[in-house]
C-alpha cells in the first residue's frame, strides 16, 4: 500500500496505478477509520481498479468553538485497517499541504445546506464542497463512496457533482451499526460509558418511527413529536434538531401531511449532544401503498 503526503507525490503515483484506463475508486474521509469506512473501501475494492483514501481532518468545516482541534487521530490504526480492505494508496495530507495560503474560494451549494446541520453549523457545507472539490481534482475519481449516515452531506455532494459536471459517480453506502444500534461514528470515542448507553435511544427512536408512520393519520408533526419525547427520556440527551424533509431535496413536509398520503421519499433525521459530543442519525422512508405502509430504506 502506498502512502502519500504530497499532492505532487499523489498525482505520481496515481498516474502509475491507473494506467491503462483502470478505474478508481475514491474514499475521503477525516480519519479515525471505523467499520463504516471500512464498508466503503470493500464496497470500493469491490467495483474499482484502483482504490485510494484520504484521511484529511479539513479545518474549514469547522466552526469556532467546535472539535478540529480534539478530534480523533490515529494514524497507525487508520493504516492498518485501510490494507487489511484492500486499499491501494493512502493520501494524508497535511494542513499546509492541502491550505498553503487560506483560500480566498468558496462551494456554496444554497438551499440543501440551509436545514439540519446547514443550520446548526454555519458554514461548514461550504468547508465540506470546497475540500471534497478539491480532493475530486486531485484523484480524479471513477467513483467516490460515501456512508449514508450523513444524509445531507450525500445530497450536498451529488448536487455539487451534478452542477459543476464533475466527471464521477457518486456511491452510497448503508449506516453501519453498533450491535445494539449505534450509529458508528469516530466522535462516539468521546462518550462517557453512561452516555454511551443513553445514546441508544437515536437508533431506538428512528425504528419506533417506523413502527409510528404505519400508523393511519400518522402526521409529519406527529411523527417529529414523537421522537422528540422518545429522545427527551434520555437524561443526559439535548436535541439540536429533529426533522421529517423530502429527500434528497430537503424541503419541508407540512406538519398537519398524513404520511400514509405522502408519495415521496422522506428522511427522519437528528442531531443530539449528550455533554459536548454531537452525534447525527436518519432513517429514509418510502410510502409503498396498500395497508399505510412505510418502509425504511
Amino acid at each position: 500500500m502506498i502512502i502519500c503526503r504530497t499532492i505532487a507525490d499523489l498525482k505520481e503515483k496515481l498516474h502509475t496505478l491507473r494506467s491503462g484506463g483502470k478505474s478508481v475508486g475514491f474514499v475521503p474521509t477525516m480519519g479515525y477509520l471505523h467499520e463504516g469506512h471500512a464498508s466503503l473501501l470493500r464496497k470500493a475494492r469491490e467495483r474499482d481498479d484502483v482504490v485510494v483514501l484520504s484521511i484529511f481532518v479539513n479545518p474549514m468545516q469547522f466552526g469556532p468553538g467546535e472539535d478540529l482541534d480534539r478530534y480523533p487521530r490515529n494514524e497507525e490504526r487508520d493504516l492498518a485497517l485501510a490494507e487489511s480492505c484492500g486499499c491501494d494508496l493512502v493520501f494524508l495530507p497535511v494542513q499546509e499541504e492541502m491550505y498553503p495560503s487560506r483560500p480566498l474560494t468558496s462551494v456554496k451549494i444554497s438551499g440543501l445546506t440551509e436545514r439540519l446541520c446547514g443550520a446548526s453549523r454555519p458554514g461548514h457545507f461550504d468547508g465540506v464542497g470546497l475540500v471534497v472539490g478539491k480532493l475530486f481534482n486531485l484523484v480524479s475519481p471513477t467513483r467516490a463512496y460515501f456512508g449514508m449516515k450523513d444524509a445531507q452531506q450525500v445530497a450536498v455532494i451529488k448536487t455539487m457533482t451534478a452542477d459543476l459536471n464533475f466527471d464521477v459517480e457518486i456511491v452510497t453506502g448503508e449506516i453501519v451499526r453498533e450491535p445494539d444500534g449505534l450509529a458508528l461514528s469516530s466522535r462516539n470515542v468521546y462518550l462517557s460509558p453512561v452516555q454511551r448507553e443513553q445514546a441508544v435511544v437515536l437508533s431506538r427512536s428512528l425504528r419506533e418511527a417506523k413502527e409510528m408512520c404505519m400508523k393511519p393519520g400518522m402526521t409529519s408533526g406527529g411523527l417529529i413529536k414523537a421522537v422528540r419525547e422518545a429522545i427527551n427520556g434520555a437524561q443526559d440527551a439535548v436535541i439540536d434538531y429533529v426533522e421529517l424533509l423530502l429527500y434528497p431535496s430537503l424541503e419541508p413536509v407540512p406538519e398537519d401531511q398524513p404520511l400514509n398520503e405522502l408519495r415521496e421519499t422522506f428522511i427522519v433525521a437528528l442531531a443530539v449532544k449528550f455533554g459536548t459530543t454531537r452525534l447525527i442519525d436518519n432513517a429514509l422512508f418510502d410510502h409503498t401503498g396498500g395497508e399505510s405502509a412505510c418502509s425504511e430504506q
